[in-house]
């Protein structure tokens, strides 16, 4: 396997690129959750679409389960079978299965793999900049913009705090 980062040739130019020569990462915490991916558009020096290949181990979960506010998420499986978790549904997905996750769609969605083959498959998204990212199961609001985490169950109406008893006094004309 290559060593290159990136499909950039010595003029500058992205070059079209054989799959098995972008570098795999994992990604796991705890038990529970792993996952190997190859990110395919940022090593062909795509910024505005995001696909990656990505097999998740049997016995394993890719991700908590979430919704995107602004992103979208599409999900293509190649090879081997998971559960999608969608809301309190559960989904079987094989090869030739696609599933798209609407920016905005209030449902959390997550992958699990209960059978005793890996499943590989691409995923597809938009990145934005200003997501918001809610995960049911926690309560956890995750802004990307600011990179910070907030808890779903510290919400404030809008006049919250506010002294709304003291009126504006105009300045002084002097």
């Amino acid at each position: 396997m290559s060593e290159k980062t990136t499909s950039v040739n010595a003029e500058g130019m992205f070059e079209p690129f054989h799959v098995s020569g972008v570098p795999w990462e994992e990604a796991s915490h705890g038990e529970r959750f792993g996952m190997r991916f190859q990110h395919l558009s940022s090593f062909g020096g795509g910024s505005q679409l995001s696909v990656s290949m990505e097999v998740l181990a049997p016995g394993k979960q890719a991700n908590q389960s979430h919704y995107h506010l602004l992103e979208e998420e599409h999900l293509f499986i190649l090879e081997g079978s998971l559960t999608l978790q969608l809301g309190a549904q559960s989904y079987e997905l094989s090869p030739g299965h696609y599933a798209c996750f609407p920016a905005g769609q209030k449902v959390g969605h997550c992958l699990v793999n209960q059978t005793s083959a890996p499943c590989r498959y691409l995923v597809l998204g938009n990145p934005q900049r200003n997501d918001v990212a809610v995960f049911p199961e926690t309560g956890r609001v995750s802004v990307k913009l600011t990179g910070e985490s907030y808890r779903q169950s510290a919400v404030m109406e809008y006049w919250d705090g506010v002294d709304v008893s003291q009126p504006v006094r105009a300045p002084d004309a002097g």
